[in-house]
């Protein structure tokens, strides 16, 4: 059995509002167990023998079903939520890192094409100061004054590079992979 993370998308922002104790119970009845939710904006913990694919796509079923809204869900090993705070350029000590609330990590339900990160780049370097970096299915971003202030939505991220993704800030992995470890 892997040890995952399921990142959910868009929970309790705008209309998407469900606690997280019905969550679980909806995931649960679906035949997932050994589930465990981080805060209350969409992190569930799961030990599972199936394929992440198969996951994601229940999770996102299972939320259209049972509380009537999309979502995309992406689904991370551990290795791979500890990778997400580790190789962030952003994020560590010394004053050329961001604060753990501005840095975030956007896991991504694709790797988009080099070329369409690129063009992001170009497109917003006379735009605002945030700090934006490539890895492997994660979209590194350095906010610098805010979140608020950004003129990067995940709208226009999505527009960009071609796939969807879903934001977590530093303190929030770093919260999560400490749950992975003990959960």
């Amino acid at each position: 059995m892997e040890r995952y993370l399921a990142l959910l998308g868009s929970i309790n922002i705008g209309g998407n509002r469900v606690k997280m104790v019905d969550l679980k119970a909806a995931f649960a009845e679906q035949g997932f167990d050994d589930l465990t939710t981080v805060a209350a904006s969409g992190n569930v913990i799961l030990s599972d023998a199936r394929d992440p694919l198969f996951i994601e796509a229940q999770f996102e079923s299972i939320l259209a079903q049972r509380f009537g809204f999309k979502s995309c869900v992406m689904v991370r090993t551990r290795d791979e939520v500890a990778r997400a705070i580790s190789d962030n350029p952003f994020h560590g000590t010394g004053p050329e890192h961001g604060s753990d609330k501005m840095v975030h990590s956007i896991f991504l339900s694709q790797q988009p094409k080099q070329s369409a990160f690129d063009e992001l780049l170009e497109a917003h370097k006379t735009k605002g100061s945030e700090r934006l970096a490539l890895g492997d299915r994660v979209l590194y971003l350095d906010y610098v004054h805010g979140v608020g202030v950004s003129d990067l939505s995940s709208k226009f991220l999505e527009r960009r590079l071609g796939c969807k993704g879903t934001a977590r800030n530093m303190n929030s992995l770093k919260n999560i992979l400490a749950k992975m470890d003990t959960a």
